[in-house]
């Protein structure tokens, strides 16, 4: 009979511990597609450990999330900043490479004021000393680069917690009410984002926007992009087309001046496809300001997701990348200011022009020049715009 006992509570105490145990998986990362408020931890096609992007940020939830499809692309995204934090490909020879600058933890984010894979708002790239006037009402925004204001100001969607929920296995969507005043920008604005994986290796980011009183508006996305799969190569062996023959020339503080000047016989023409390292240490007076590409370039035609807008290729992994987008220009940046001072995923540190921005987007001040494409938002109207970024083989 005491043997029976003996039995019985080790079965007992077993029984619990496999309970407890199973407790401690069902904790942290949300699989696309799970509707409930339970999560499994795993690990990523990119290495990223589930668990280390749990917790709250400013009271709200944050975990990761994992979009698949049937090709083996995994996207990963996080709701601080409603963050890509890698997008997992195959190279040529079949293996998977994460192509996006990024960090392996929640921590890392919150502690470093970067806008690495962030949805960018309300206003993307700078506005001139933070002022604009809308309506003969003059607006004063937060000041973060140098004299001016740079992707929303200080506390911009980049540093803010959306909510987020999973459709299925390759959709994500992500919201964020911006307050009136937020950051100096008039309105209550209703902001969603919609991560879509596609079959065909296709990420399409869908954004939309409501305002209650008349705004500006200027999303898009800030992933760094390094089709080598290893950071801790430059990008200056990538190749690039653009589908622009002009842009918009800037002042010393990257302000645009108003020209919108031709690229021909100039650094920035990548009509044809160009090493992006070819021309980057041009001795011209607006290479000198951006310390590299960090410009608007004006798309040839008006877009739509038909049209052919960029195009970049690794020639060491074969990877390409296609752009397709409704906005009429791209911020082209190179990486100039990344200092070796950030690690990023890998304990990988990032140097400068290890990674580059493709930022789709209307242009830079536009609030500050009527001849440029509008980027107000009346209340009744909704703001969308649309763009994919689609991987291959070159």
């Amino acid at each position: 009979m005491e043997n029976l006992q003996k039995i019985k509570l080790y079965n007992m105490k077993h029984i619990i511990g496999i309970l407890l145990l199973c407790s401690i998986l069902f904790v942290s990362c949300k699989k696309a597609g799970q509707k409930e408020e339970t999560f499994v931890s795993d690990i990523s096609l990119s290495g990223l450990d589930s668990l280390k992007f749990s917790g709250k940020t400013d009271g709200k939830e944050n975990h990761l999330y994992v979009l698949k499809n049937a090709g083996g692309m995994e996207v990963c995204i996080t709701n601080f900043g409603a963050r890509i934090v890698s997008i997992t490909v195959p190279d040529k020879e079949g293996n998977q490479q994460d192509v996006v600058l990024g960090f392996d933890n929640i921590d890392s984010y919150l502690h470093n004021k970067t806008d690495f894979g962030a949805a960018i708002g309300r206003y993307g790239n700078r506005i001139a000393k933070g002022k604009f006037t809308l309506d003969g009402t003059p607006y004063q925004l937060t000041i973060n680069n140098e004299e001016n204001s740079l992707h929303g100001g200080i506390t911009g969607f980049q540093y803010q917690p959306f909510d987020i929920q999973s459709i299925d296995a390759q959709t994500a969507v992500c919201t964020y009410i911006s307050p009136d005043g937020d950051n100096g920008y008039p309105g209550n604005l209703q902001v969603k984002v919609t991560y879509q994986l596609r079959e065909d290796n296709a990420l399409a980011i869908a954004y939309e926007a409501t305002t209650d009183k008349p705004t500006v508006i200027n999303l898009t996305n800030h992933s760094y992009f390094n089709l080598s799969g290893n950071p801790e190569n430059t990008i200056l062996d990538h190749i690039l087309y653009l589908n622009a023959d002009r842009f918009t020339p800037v002042d010393a503080a990257l302000i645009p001046t108003g020209e919108i000047a031709e690229v021909v016989h100039t650094a920035f023409d990548f009509t044809t496809p160009t090493e992006i390292g070819a021309r980057i240490d041009d001795d011209s007076q607006q290479m000198q300001f951006g310390m590299g590409y960090d410009h608007n370039w004006v798309f040839r035609d008006t877009n739509t997701e038909d049209s052919l807008a960029c195009k970049l290729i690794s020639p060491s992994t074969g990877i390409s990348m296609e752009v397709y987008t409704t906005e009429p220009a791209v911020q082209f940046y190179t990486g100039n200011f990344l200092d070796g001072t950030l690690t990023g995923k890998k304990q990988v540190v990032y140097q400068k022009r290890t990674g580059l921005c493709l930022e789709t987007q209307h242009y830079p001040d536009s609030p500050n020049y009527p001849e440029f494409p509008s980027t107000r938002l009346n209340p009744g109207e909704k703001y969308t715009s649309r763009t994919v970024y689609k991987f291959g083989i070159n």
